[in-house]
């Protein structure tokens, strides 16, 4: 009997999966809905290589469009699921009814609105999908006056990239530090520098009140303490949140994203999730994570393919992101929760406060002597070793970790 995987969401996790499903050698019906009007791709390039003017449009792509004919792929883009039936198998879009054996939750995540009065001004913009960045990369034009509203990685690349063009940039930020939250204030304040040195105006701890436009369009953001920064357009970076409306409309367990487990399966048997609406009881961690980053949907998508056609699946990857900011390139590889973390020590000294360079370093975060995570700057070919060390769960001589006579690799082996 032929059987029918509906993959909702045409992302990169959901492109992945439909991938997989053939490679793996399933010859039933496999339809992927995107609710973009755009076929699957990659979102790394969006706040870097395209706003930098150094990448083209199709090369984000996933596939090729003759890919999906080719591999009997059903794919429907611009027309989103409004109803999930799991009593009776079946998905609503545009009035039409699909039934499914399995399913596969793939719809990412959205930006978080900025809640102030002028925020729906022209010129007010957030950087999810391909068409938003091309709407920023238009603004980003030399002597260009930008705000961007959280100093997360997106804030960070998009400041970036924006003083690449000769755009006056200054990041606004409730935090003392940026990614403070993320990475602690002995790592933050590598970034903090990195972008001074760059000559971004740094406003931390302090808010937005109102954004003032000028007959509709942006002209100023206002700040808590009264603070006015003229501004041609404002960038909102203040995270995302997991879209998990058919979810909840369908009675899944759902808990800051579709809660599943190291399979990768919801509440629901036939129903699955993966990439940044997963909620995963991580079997490597011992907790529940939700990872955003473009790795977690690379490797998410696959493995929830092979969950769904009956596979033994443990989904045990060591998160990993990077980005790249001016002369600055950094790969990060484990989980470290909020406060979470005893000392960070580093191998190689990061710069001088002041200095506005990256340097060469690798920044490590321990708990009880164990490393939770690695980030190298400018220092490659090192994410394996790091991603040995958190999996170890072993605890570590920090002399040794901290030495670069010693082998990353001698530090993770048994022994």
């Amino acid at each position: 009997m032929d059987h029918t995987f509906v993959i909702v969401g045409a992302s990169l996790a959901g492109g992945k999966a439909a991938e997989t499903l053939r490679e793996e050698g399933y010859d039933g019906q496999v339809v992927l809905v995107g609710a973009e009007a755009e076929r699957p791709y990659e979102r790394p390039p969006l706040s870097k290589d395209l706003l930098l003017g150094k990448g083209e449009r199709d090369q984000v792509y996933l596939h090729p469009p003759e890919w999906y004919d080719a591999h009997g792929v059903e794919l429907r883009l611009g027309t989103p699921v409004t109803v999930l039936d799991p009593t009776g198998h079946f998905v609503e879009l545009a009035g039409e009814r699909i039934l499914y054996d399995k399913l596969l939750l793939a719809t990412g995540s959205v930006p978080r609105t900025l809640d102030v009065p002028g925020a729906d001004a022209d010129g007010v913009l957030y950087l999810r999908t391909l068409a938003d960045a091309e709407r920023i990369g238009a603004v980003l034009r030399e002597g260009a006056r930008l705000v961007v509203v959280g100093a997360g990685w997106i804030g960070l690349e998009v400041a970036a990239a924006g003083r690449q063009h000769g755009v006056a940039v200054t990041v606004v930020e409730q935090a003392a530090l940026p990614l403070q939250r993320v990475l602690g204030d002995e790592v933050a304040r590598v970034f903090a520098d990195l972008h001074r040195g760059h000559g971004v105006d740094l406003r931390f701890g302090t808010w937005v009140s109102r954004i003032v436009a000028e007959q509709g369009r942006v002209a100023a953001v206002v700040l808590a303490d009264g603070t006015e920064l003229p501004a041609d357009a404002v960038v909102v970076g203040v995270g995302v949140r997991p879209v998990t409306e058919l979810a909840t409309a369908a009675d899944l367990a759902v808990d800051d994203g579709v809660l599943v487990d190291a399979a990768l399966r919801s509440s629901n048997p036939d129903i699955f999730a993966a990439g940044d609406v997963a909620n995963v009881d991580h079997p490597l961690f011992g907790r529940r994570i939700r990872v955003e980053h473009w790795a977690n949907a690379l490797h998410g998508g696959p493995a929830a393919a092979r969950s769904m056609l009956g596979q033994d699946v443990v989904y045990d990857a060591v998160p990993y992101f990077f980005t790249d900011q001016y002369d600055l390139g950094m790969e990060y590889a484990g989980y470290v929760a909020p406060g979470g973390y005893d000392e960070v020590v580093f191998r190689g000294a990061p710069p001088e406060p002041g200095s506005g360079v990256a340097g060469e370093f690798i920044a490590f975060w321990l708990a009880g002597g164990r490393v939770l995570a690695g980030m190298n700057v400018n220092v490659w070919d090192v994410t394996d070793a790091i991603q040995a060390l958190v999996r170890s769960g072993r605890p570590v001589d920090p002399a040794r970790l901290t030495d670069p006579a010693v082998p990353l690799e001698s530090l993770a082996a048994p022994g």
